[in-house]
């Protein structure tokens, strides 16, 4: 079985040309339902460089179809045996105004795209820089 990644190395993702915001904004909850921006959000921000992006959108799905840790195994090879959308189509790049980055490992954390950070990354030569896909045409 084919397994798929959404995982960059040395990569920016900047924030999507169309995105409403012009600084980093905690995505709102929406009842007691967490929505995916928000899972992100908390998975990311409270642990920096320790996960990766394949990490992180399994984490949503198990969190979402309320997995317990038994099924994890098999529901990821499931998850990432068919292609699934990477970061550049998050919520956090294209609503929320937060620049993703990986790391050499593949690890990711997030800035806000009125920082010092994501003003220097953007404009870091070593890294790959691709912008998040737009929401509109």
């Amino acid at each position: 079985m084919k397994i798929h990644s959404t995982n960059y190395l040395d990569t920016f993702i900047s924030i999507a040309d169309d995105c409403p915001v012009t600084s980093g904004q905690v995505p709102p909850a929406k009842g007691e339902t967490r929505t995916v921006a928000g899972i992100q959000f908390d998975l990311i921000r409270q642990n920096p460089y320790r996960f990766t992006s394949d990490d992180i959108l399994f984490q949503v799905f198990a969190e979402r179809n309320e997995l317990t840790k038994s099924e994890y195994k098999a529901a990821r090879e499931a998850f990432f045996s068919r292609g699934q959308p990477c970061l550049r189509a998050s919520p956090l790049t294209k609503r929320y105004g937060w620049g993703v980055h990986h790391d050499k490992n593949g690890k990711i954390a997030i800035y806000g795209c009125e920082t010092a950070e994501y003003k220097k990354l953007i404009r870091d030569k070593s890294l790959t820089v691709i912008k998040a896909m737009r929401s509109g045409k």
